[in-house]
Order: structure tokens, then sequence, then C-alpha cells
């Protein structure tokens, strides 16, 4: 077990807390893919917990079936502060899988922020993102922290997937509004994150304080979306051309994607880095010139109806029974019963994860040109969609993703702001963390730009 002296250096490069976990084991699988490897500016890696042994039982799962690297296992705990600034002060980056966020996310922020070490996370839970943005994003600032939440399947494909999505819109067409289905497919059964669910239901006892956050707060600026805002549609849609029935879904993405969108209104260029290069300036403005703003929403797909009525159900659940504390305590007791099986707490199998996948189709509808949006009684006359797609979700995408952002983090850090409380979307838009995705299993795709009928 590694000692932390309290005046070392920052001697590790990245330290993954939560690394025994149900995602952090996956995490530092693929974490090893690219430790000390051509190219690659990950070259010292720590592994914290509050278990040694499961630390190295984590360690040992993750690289067979190699020999384990002799890697530092440190011990840290949520509830210790000392232990997570003595972690902070003597790390780079720190990626956070312990959850659920609400109830143990802050104290590693704090520790971040206070030290200067950047942080990312697989959080998925908006009322921790927004208010970590609320109390610590001065102080990020001024410390030089960047603190960046939702850098797994939360939500990385939805703000990646829409900011590839607008740039299909070439002038002067115009997106109004753009609609992702989810649809998770296996050849096996479909086991989710107990993580996933868990917060799902802490976001449901919640959703008042919320609420008292966003008033208290001032509000962000709105960014100009050409046409009017789209009507309600149906509570079931049978998407035909996707060959899907789709429900809405109350997931973090559309709210990470309108922090996004608000950032970027009110600094159009993008936010400037600690030492950009002039190659760097000129590929920010450009990329954030190309994007486009548009309504977004996010909805959970199923090929057939008997599914759409399935994700109500569970949906129904957690929403009556997540309001009262008895409720609660039995959603998290029994979470297979409750979920009609989609998640239990022992996770899914080996052969589970690997027989799944995801597809995230972005239908879009807007303007073949943005001076007709003007127009009141104009309808839009264009459908454009394209679709992202890769593995598990949970297990082998968000790992994928998560180390991406922490490889660019490391590797560009000077064309990074300075630090702040931010979003996927607004640090990493502008790189090429498309491209880094799409090397590693996780596909963009343009499928159709077709006129509407009137």
């Amino acid at each position: 077990m590694a000692e932390i002296s309290s005046n070392s250096p920052r001697i590790y490069d990245v330290v993954i807390l939560g690394a025994s976990g149900f995602t952090g084991k996956y995490v530092i699988r693929e974490a090893l893919k690219f430790l000390n490897t051509p190219n690659s500016p990950l070259k010292s890696l720590a592994l914290a917990g509050r278990s040694s042994s499961r630390l190295a039982q984590a360690l040992k799962w993750a690289a067979h079936p190699n020999i384990p690297p002799q890697i530092p296992l440190l011990i840290a705990d949520t509830t210790d502060t000392n232990s997570l600034t003595r972690l902070a002060g003597h790390t780079k980056l720190i990626l956070n899988c312990v959850g659920p966020f609400r109830l143990y996310g802050e104290p590693v922020v704090a520790a971040c922020v206070e030290s200067g070490c950047d942080y990312l996370d697989i959080c998925g839970e908006p009322e921790f993102m927004e208010k970590m943005e609320a109390m610590y994003h001065k102080k990020a600032v001024e410390k030089g922290s960047l603190v960046i939440s939702a850098c797994g399947f939360d939500s990385v494909p939805a703000e990646m997937g829409l900011m590839f999505h607008t740039r299909q819109w070439a002038p002067p067409s115009v997106p109004n509004m753009v609609e992702a289905y989810l649809s998770l497919e296996s050849d096996k059964k479909v086991v989710g994150n107990i993580g996933t669910y868990e917060s799902a239901v802490l976001g449901v006892a919640n959703a008042d304080k919320l609420m008292e956050l966003r008033r208290s707060r001032p509000r962000r600026a709105r960014p100009m979306i050409p046409g009017p805002a789209p009507k309600k549609g149906p509570i079931i849609e049978h998407q035909k051309k996707l060959g899907i029935w789709a429900v809405k879904l109350p997931s973090a993405d559309s709210i990470v994607v309108r922090r996004t969108l608000a950032t970027l209104t009110e600094n159009p260029r993008g936010l400037p880095g600690i030492n950009e290069s002039v190659e760097h300036i000129e590929k920010r403005k450009a990329f954030w010139s190309s994007v486009k703003p548009a309504h977004f929403g996010v909805k959970l797909g199923s090929k057939s109806l008997l599914g759409i009525f399935r994700f109500i159900a569970v949906g129904m659940f957690i929403g009556l029974f997540g309001k009262i504390s008895l409720g609660r305590w039995l959603l998290l007791k029994f979470p297979s019963f409750f979920s009609l099986g989609w998640f239990r707490k022992k996770g899914p199998t080996e052969d589970e994860v690997s027989s799944a996948s995801f597809k995230m189709w972005f239908v879009g509808h807007g303007f073949s040109d943005g001076n007709l949006a003007s127009s009141g009684d104009k309808k839009p006359d264009v459908e454009v969609i394209t679709r992202v797609t890769g593995p598990e979700i949970g297990y082998l995408a968000t790992p994928i993703m998560l180390l991406q952002c922490a490889l660019i983090l490391l590797k560009s850090r000077d064309n990074m702001p300075k630090g702040g409380v931010c979003t996927p979307g607004i640090i990493f838009g502008p790189t090429d963390l498309q491209e880094r995705m799409q090397e590693n299993g996780i596909s963009f795709d343009f499928i159709s730009k077709n006129a509407i009928s009137a």
C-alpha cells in the first residue's frame, strides 16, 4: 500500500477513485490499455478506495490474463476529508467512480478544487452537477481546477452526438428540434448499472431541492434557435423509420446539453485555454461556428410496444415509491423486483456486458433556409438523421469515454480553460474526442437528409 507524505509533488497523472466498484474495475481495465504506451500521456496511474485487498482484486481482474502491473494502491474514503486532500494534492487528475454522487461526490470535488487538481466523473445526476457549479465554479477558476461531470454515457454521446448532428446542417439550412432515441440491445438479458438505478430513486426524492436550487440562481442565457418552439408530442411515439416505439426519458442528457448551449450562448467562440496554441484557437473558433443550437430531448426506444409499457411501469414505481422514505427503502432493497429485472445488486455477468450494445439516433427537423424560420406559420421542411452506436453503456462505453476525456485533458491541458465547473461538451467539443471515440469502438454516422413534404 503506497503512502503519500504531506510534502510530496504531484506524482500521479491519474488516480481512479472507487476503483474496486462495479464500474471502477472496468475503468481500470480501460486505463491499462493506455498506461505507458507509445504517444500516451498517461505515465503514472494509481488506484484509490477504502480497501487495499479489494483494490488488488480489481486490478488483478482488470489485468487478466496478464500479470497485474505494479500500480500504487491508495487508501481514501469520501468520509475522510484528510485522505481526499492528500489524494488531490498529489494527483493531476482524479477520475471519480464513487456514486451516487449526491451522497459521496461533493467532498471529492471540494478537495480537487482546493488543491487545483482536475476532476472527471461519470455522474448522471442533475442536482449534483448544478449544485457543484453553484458552489465551486468561481473557486475552481481561481484555483485552476477543471471540474467536469457526466464524462460517461451520461452525457458524452448526447453532447458529442448533437454537435455532430447539427454540423450536418450545411448553410443556409438550420435545425429547430433534435430528438435522440436511445435503443439498448443485447443477445442476452439487458442488465443496467445499479448506480444508475440508485441515482434515479434519489433524484425523485430530491426533486424539490433541484427546483429550489434553480430558483435561487440567476437565469442563464437562452440560445437563439430558429423557428417556433416545438409542440409537445404524444406520450408514446412510433418511429417507423427507426423501427422503434419510444417514450420520453427523464435523463440528465437534455439538462447537460442545455447547460452547454447556455455557456456557448454567453461565449459564442467557446472558452479560451490557459496558453492556447494559435492552431487550437482557430480550430476552437471554427468548431463552435459550425455547431448550431436546437431544442433537444431524449426518448427511450424499444422494438416492441410491450417494452415501452415496461419502461413506463418501472418509471411509475420509482416516481411513486421514491417520494416517501419507506418506498425508497423498498426500491433500494429490492431493485430487481421494482425494475422488472433490469437492475440487480450483483450487477451483470461478463457475458451480459459483452453481448449488449446501444444505438442513439438523432432525428432533427428544421428549415432548408434559415430565413424561412422567421415566418411564424412556416413549418420545418427538412429532416436529418444521424446515429451514435457503441458497446454496452455502463461498463464498456462509459470507461471508453471517461478515459479518452482524461487522455485529452492530460495531453492538451494548456488548450483548456484554467479552471471552472464545466460540461463535457464545452471542454471536449472542439478537441479530437469524437475521432478518439471512433477509434475505440463508438461510431458517429450520417444516415440521411430529406425534404419533408408539406
